[in-house]
């Protein structure tokens, strides 16, 4: 795939497998997935190729088509995600409760952090940073690419480290 990738456009696109149907090879897909561009790559002595990807806009899945070489490829609708690629998103962060939750959330979880460095972040980097390196589950990073805008991803973000702040405070607490 990468290297296809490369004889091309330098696009690739990601999507979670939601679960695995009993009567199919493949896993199910979730509807929503990614594009990035490959930014930089690295062929290395065994012949694999690590690769850095730029995110560049989300889409959403049409209909899987015929398999190429091994890998799943589809067709995709980028409309309801044109924001992503021609507008700036000026969607409001409430920074300070985030970063408030975020101390707590790695004080509890003993997570070594560069403070200076996630202030300086813009909040765009720091949400997509979080949403991504944050031991999520499957299910709540889909919630986040989904979220339609930068505001919408930073307050389940916050939803999300509240939860996880509050389970971590009350371990025997269950929901029925």
């Amino acid at each position: 795939m990468t290297r296809d990738a490369l004889k091309g456009d330098w696009l690739i696109g990601m999507i979670q497998p939601k679960y695995h149907n009993k009567d199919s090879e493949v896993p199910d897909l979730y509807p929503v997935g990614c594009a990035g561009k490959i930014a930089s790559f690295v062929e290395t002595d065994d012949g694999r190729i690590l690769i850095s990807l730029k995110g560049i806009a989300r889409f959403k899945l049409l209909e899987e088509t015929t398999l190429i070489n091994g890998y799943r490829r589809a067709r995709v609708h980028w409309d309801p995600f044109n924001t992503d690629i021609h507008t700036k998103d000026a969607s409001k962060v409430d920074r300070e409760q985030l970063e408030v939750l975020l101390r707590k959330y790695f004080e509890m979880r003993k997570v070594n952090a560069s403070w200076a460095a996630i202030e300086r972040a813009p909040d765009a980097q720091l949400v997509a940073s979080l949403a991504m390196q944050c031991p999520f589950t499957l299910e709540e990073k889909q919630a986040l690419l989904e979220a339609p805008a930068l505001g919408d991803r930073a307050n389940l973000i916050v939803s999300l480290l509240s939860m996880a702040i509050t389970e971590d405070l009350n371990p025997d607490a269950t929901l029925h």
